[in-house]
């Protein structure tokens, strides 16, 4: 990826100048006339991020010295360089040990340029891909994938990480959002706190408000003691509250309250309680809609939505599928004991065309019914949908309960211990550990019983 340079100066002739310079080098260069345009250039969040920035130190308005204040200590904010004068260098050295990364004076040797803006640039590449590999590695930790998109969503993970603010994750169900706030957590300097989780749509508003906010003692029917609270339990820590849309209106006031002031007033109680927590919210639902037709408070919703990552759907993201197979094909073998499961050819292919509208958590249940209904570690691949037809009632569930998951697993042993002992029930119930009487009860209820009473 080519690096982008702004050049602020109040003289269009030096700025030419370094321009074409830049622009000769394979650099995408960019102009401003003073510092508070520079500012602004930087701000501007449509437009493309820059990578260095290389500044005159004395323009009106904004100086080179009030740009590079105004820029430290923001998220990823590019490198400085500074233009300096004869007299300037005592002031550019001070600029450096606050954070300019180099200068050069003023004329200036075209070669003594370069070879600054080189260094920058390749200090920039290097910090970049040491930025990647750290956040697709924390990311893995909690998520598989391989697809560009994921791996961009790693590096905001692991650049919001260490910033102490409020994060909103959205997404499909089944994305991974909780997975996401873990790898939050894991980088942040919270990591060895507390970290509560919340699900918003579990509870009605009075036992919603109660559970995070705590309650006294006598505050409402059936509180038969005092409770501090999620808010409170979390403290020094991180609180995610899911599916933060169903949160009803009146407990999404009194979060509002909770996220303004840093304290919580737990239900029943005169005295508000000071906490330190940090918020990481996670929803399906469309906040900005709802905010447009007055289901979600528009205050709380950029309260919460200081940084708003998106997770994409699994359709979106084909890359992530083969190796999320291998994954599931791996974790399921092993929770049914089946052994090594040979992954058919088509397997990929057939399971890309599907639309997975219930993303990864439809694709493991899915892995985990072929597995679970494997024969001598071959799947049967005509059990998944056709993809040219609509599903029908009749379709196998890719979203099974535990007890349709349990009886998937006994029918496969089932299944097994019949054919390694060629039908020999009394046989297969010797291996199986059970009864005759047993094992003819279990083929009855799984449709496996036949006239041979062997």
């Amino acid at each position: 990826m080519t690096s982008r340079v702004l050049v602020v100066d109040d003289d269009a002739g030096v700025r030419f100048t370094i321009r074409s310079v830049l622009e000769d080098e394979g650099l995408d260069v960019e102009e401003a006339a003073d510092g508070q345009a520079a500012l602004e250039r930087v701000d501007d969040d449509d437009a493309p991020p820059l990578d260095l920035v290389i500044t005159d130190l004395r323009m009106p308005r904004l100086d080179g010295m009030g740009l590079l204040a105004r820029l430290q200590g923001r998220p990823h904010a590019p490198r400085v360089v500074l233009i300096t004068a004869h007299g300037d260098e005592r002031t550019a050295v001070a600029a450096m040990k606050t954070g300019a990364f180099d200068y050069f004076r003023k004329p200036f040797d075209i070669d003594d340029l370069l070879a600054v803006v080189r260094r920058a640039v390749e200090t920039v590449r290097l910090q970049g891909e040491n930025e990647r590999l750290q956040g697709e590695l924390n990311l893995s930790r909690s998520m598989v994938f391989r697809s560009p998109a994921l791996s961009r969503l790693a590096v905001l993970v692991q650049r919001v990480a260490p910033r102490d603010v409020t994060v909103l994750i959205t997404g499909e169900s089944g994305t991974g959002k909780e997975r996401v706030a873990e790898a939050i957590v894991r980088a942040s300097a919270r990591a060895a706190r507390p970290f509560v989780r919340f699900n918003c749509a579990s509870l009605g508003p009075e036992l919603a408000e109660a559970e995070l906010f705590g309650h006294a003692k006598g505050a409402f029917t059936g509180a038969h003691r005092q409770r501090p609270g999620l808010f409170r339990e979390a403290d020094g820590g991180t609180l995610l509250l899911d599916e933060i849309g169903e949160l009803a209106p009146i407990v999404q006031a009194r979060l509002l309250r909770v996220l303004q002031s840093g304290e919580v007033r737990p239900v029943g109680e005169d005295r508000p309680v000071k906490v330190d927590v940090r918020v990481v919210a996670a929803t399906h639902r469309d906040l900005q809609g709802m905010v447009a037709d007055g289901s979600f408070r528009e205050d709380l919703y950029y309260r919460l939505a200081v940084v708003h990552l998106h997770l994409p759907p699994l359709r979106e993201r084909p890359d992530d599928l083969p190796p999320l197979v291998e994954h599931f094909l791996r974790v399921h073998a092993s929770t049914f004991g089946t052994g090594p499961i040979a992954q058919p050819p088509e397997l990929v292919s057939r399971l890309t065309a599907l639309p997975w509208p219930g993303n990864v958590r439809q694709l493991s249940n899915t892995i985990e019914m072929l597995v679970a209904l494997s024969v001598d570690g071959a799947l049967d691949l005509s059990l998944l949908p056709d993809p040219e037809r609509p599903a029908t009632e009749d379709d196998p569930p890719t979203s099974w309960s535990l007890k349709q998951r349990m009886d998937a697993y006994e029918r496969g042993l089932l299944v097994e211990a019949l054919e390694r002992t060629r039908g020999v029930k009394a046989e297969a119930a010797r291996q199986l550990g059970i009864s005759r009487v047993t094992l003819y009860d279990k083929l009855a209820r799984h449709g496996l019983s036949s006239d041979d009473d062997r």
